[in-house]
């Protein structure tokens, strides 16, 4: 992983992810696949989080006495990220110390991502 981290800091290489050979060039473009997911996750995080506070707004103080929208949407949050991390860490022992871990890793982390901004999109189309 330090050595995929030394070359995102270094710029974009000249590869090409339509069609990656070798497994530095995969494990790159599944790295830079990751970040957009990642990105996309953030931008949707930002949509989802003001409506929640709208929507503590217009709804008021819980008198159940139970956490409001953003506060059970960010715990929920936090929770999934560390759900993320540590599952798609696990899917990368399968090659663990291995050229291939980094690759199973962000394709993991690629794929949970992008389902979870499905989920946060979904919460606001309610």
């Amino acid at each position: 992983m330090i050595l995929l981290s030394l070359a995102l800091a270094a710029g974009a290489p000249d590869w090409n992810c339509a069609d990656p050979q070798a497994q530095q060039e995969m494990n790159w473009c599944a790295a830079e696949e990751f970040r957009k997911a990642d990105a996309a996750l953030n931008a949707q995080w930002k949509l989802t989080s003001l409506e929640m506070k709208q929507r503590d707004v217009r709804d008021g103080k819980p008198e159940d006495g139970r956490p409001g929208h953003m506060a059970t949407l960010l715990a929920a949050q936090r929770a999934w990220l560390k759900y993320r991390d540590a599952h798609c860490d696990l899917e990368g022992y399968r090659f663990r110390s291995g050229t291939m871990e980094p690759l199973l890793v962000a394709t993991c982390r690629t794929e949970l991502t992008e389902a979870r901004t499905k989920q946060l999109k979904d919460l606001i189309e309610q």
